[in-house]
């Protein structure tokens, strides 16, 4: 499974890409024609399509089927809930999964990695979610792509100047959902850089002891020789 996973690393990020713009290109663009609004939802399809594929060609490769479901939960959703609109964007963690396997092993990468690929990813969903679900309603004050990412950013960051908000019970789950994930993300960094903190200490620690054990081995070689000489 490791051998597909690999082939199909890149493809599915290209993939998750043109989804996105699928998504986003009717929000952003709310005169665009019927022709254009057809391609996109083609596009998605097509895009469903082929994380579907992936999903079923790695559960027929995994060795522990249950196993495999009980841990790619998240990626069963992102196929067995297309039909709600704002639900289609859990087609994007396919971008952080994949981001997050090809990044470097070292603590650093992964760092670097969630704060600016989840980040930024979570804002722009969590701002084409709000904006599509609350633009036009009456009362609200998410009209614009600047709005709604301006909402995204200070919901994530759980500062909340109430400047915006979403008025509808949609906006409202939505932005449930982008307080939960911008937790969790912050919540990931934090552990993982505490991690670090605790490896550079023990090895700065490590190197400390092994500096004092040389100087001592040093010192009784020394005293060695120096009895050695004064024996006769």
């Amino acid at each position: 499974m490791e051998t597909w996973e690999r082939r199909v690393e890149l493809p599915l990020m290209g993939v998750a890409l043109v989804f996105l713009i699928a998504y986003a290109w009717p929000i952003l663009d709310p005169a665009a024609s019927a022709e254009v609004v057809r391609v996109c939802e083609l596009a998605q399809l097509v895009a469903w399509a082929a994380f579907a594929g992936d999903y079923v060609v790695r559960l027929r490769l995994a060795t522990d089927r249950r196993m495999f479901l009980r841990t790619n939960v998240l990626d069963l959703l992102v196929i067995a809930l297309p039909l709600l609109r704002p639900l289609r964007l859990l087609r994007l963690v396919t971008l952080l999964r994949v981001v997050n396997r090809t990044a470097t092993h070292q603590l650093r990468g992964r760092v670097v990695s969630y704060v600016v690929g989840g980040s930024i990813l979570l804002a722009l969903i969590g701002a084409l979610a709000i904006l599509d679900a609350e633009r036009g309603v009456p009362g609200s004050t998410i009209q614009t792509i600047g709005d709604a990412a301006w909402w995204a950013v200070t919901t994530m960051s759980s500062v909340g100047y109430g400047d915006m908000y979403p008025v509808t019970a949609l906006g409202r789950w939505i932005a449930v959902g982008l307080m939960v994930s911008g937790i969790g993300i912050l919540g990931t960094v934090t552990a993982t850089l505490a991690s670090w903190l605790t490896d550079r200490l023990r090895e700065e620690t490590a190197a400390a002891e092994q500096s004092v054990l040389t100087e001592v081995h040093a010192l009784r070689d020394e005293i060695q020789s120096l009895r050695q000489q004064l024996a006769p």
